[in-house]
């Protein structure tokens, strides 16, 4: 029986010293829960708090500060960067599509969930609206489910739904969900995205993250037709290709007509557009970022970014050096998927530069420290604004001069020497 409280400190109350404890992630953060076992742990010491990227969550500060919440970050944000740096927080690197498998074998145990839903309907169901993810399995195997009732919380379909005897403590309140607008897009990422543009046919079922390369991409693809969307997120840019029809999804094998992902992260607009929506199915990220589901359509596309890319094809895309940027994700999920689709393709796209232009990204070899998200004996096309290296199947000279030729040509002659420096590649 679910028992109704009336404050965010009452409902985290029962949370004691050494529990791991696992925080809805994304845009359906349950920052008020948060903020309420900010001051409730003050009182108690190392609860772990197991993550994805959270929204508002600046005020667990000084409950980290002090030793008394412990973060477990799968995947790096603005709100732990410097924590996991300072060594206040740890990070996990582990592919998205394992979070749910070491929840549900018990690799990871989860005492306590915390979650924000959409209110019951009439048959006591509630939905964990924008964001389903890893969160799923955590209900699941958790011994105690502490839910934000939120009725700004749009309501979603697949597996978001969760019933509301399956929650032990509920605390209500309406509260506006965190948006991020679409940046307006730079001349730069407008390059890249008309070159990714060239690599889509019609008919190709796309994976794609948030930001303004995802973005930019599906501009220019409004001449498109039957373009379909098996995903672990999309933000708003799909929203006019599926009100125009270049987005229906009658081309994929797996949920034919559906468009599938696993959470969401935009605008007020962006979570009109999902809600009670039954065309758009929130599934299991381990459903969704399988290898073999991925595979199951035809045409799948994959398209991710990086942070550094060596003239070798390994890709960065999780730190800077030692430094931990972001998370593994589901980037070599989907670029093993894509391979091994019928007619299936990925892509790596980024700037040729970083800094303000002061730094390549394609570089001679990674910087010390650097994670190799995806290795180089899985990359097929890298983009830049400059053009597009297909590295399949390529030698490393092949690769190097491919890699070049992307690159921007403030440092072509420079990488072009290193080539020759570390991987006694001489160019003509």
């Amino acid at each position: 029986m679910t028992v109704f409280v009336d404050s965010a400190l009452e409902a985290v109350k029962n949370i004691r010293s050494g529990q791991r404890i696992w925080v809805h992630s994304m845009a359906a953060t349950p920052w008020v829960l948060l903020d309420a076992l900010a001051e409730h742990a003050l009182q108690h010491r190392n609860i772990e708090l197991y993550q994805l990227h959270l929204e508002h969550a600046e005020g667990l500060a000084k409950a980290v500060d002090g030793g008394h919440l412990a973060p477990k970050a799968y995947f790096a944000s603005q709100y732990n960067r410097q924590l996991i740096q300072e060594g206040k927080a740890d990070y996990i690197p582990i592919s998205l599509s394992e979070i749910p498998r070491l929840f549900r074998r018990r690799e990871q145990p989860i005492d306590v969930a915390l979650v924000q839903v959409a209110p019951p309907d009439r048959h006591g169901i509630c939905s964990l609206g924008i964001s389903v993810e890893a969160t799923r399995a955590a209900c699941e195997v958790a011994s105690t489910v502490i839910a934000h009732i939120n009725p700004s919380m749009p309501r979603t379909h697949g597996d978001a739904f969760i019933h509301l005897n399956q929650i032990n403590i509920a605390y209500e309140q309406d509260l506006p969900m965190p948006e991020h607008s679409p940046s307006v897009l730079s001349e730069v990422n407008r390059r890249i995205g008309q070159q990714v543009s060239t690599l889509i046919d019609d008919g190709d079922c796309l994976q794609m993250g948030i930001g303004d390369i995802p973005d930019a991409t599906l501009a220019c693809l409004r001449q498109h037709e039957h373009l379909g969307i098996h995903t672990e997120m999309f933000s708003d840019g799909v929203v006019p290709l599926c009100e125009s029809g270049v987005i229906d999804n009658s081309r994929k094998r797996k949920h034919p007509g559906k468009l599938v992902t696993g959470f969401v992260m935009g605008s007020k607009q962006l979570y009109d557009f999902v809600d009670d929506n039954s065309e758009v199915a929130f599934l299991d990220i381990e459903y969704i970022n399988s290898i073999e589901t991925i595979c199951g359509n035809p045409n799948m596309v994959s398209i991710n970014s990086a942070l550094q890319v060596d003239l070798s094809g390994q890709i960065c895309a999780d730190s800077l050096g030692t430094h931990i940027y972001s998370g593994v994700g589901g980037q070599l999920d989907f670029v093993m998927g894509a391979s091994l689709s019928e007619h299936g393709r990925s892509i790596i796209a980024f700037p040729s530069t970083a800094g303000g232009g002061k730094y390549s990204r394609i570089v001679p070899v990674l910087e010390l420290g650097s994670g190799v998200v995806t290795p180089r004996g899985s990359v097929h096309h890298v983009v830049t604004e400059y053009g597009i290296a297909n590295l399949r199947g390529k030698s490393l000279r092949e690769r190097t001069r491919a890699l070049i030729g992307i690159a921007h040509p403030d440092f072509r002659e420079q990488l072009a020497r290193q080539a020759f420096e570390f991987w006694r590649i001489r160019l003509p």
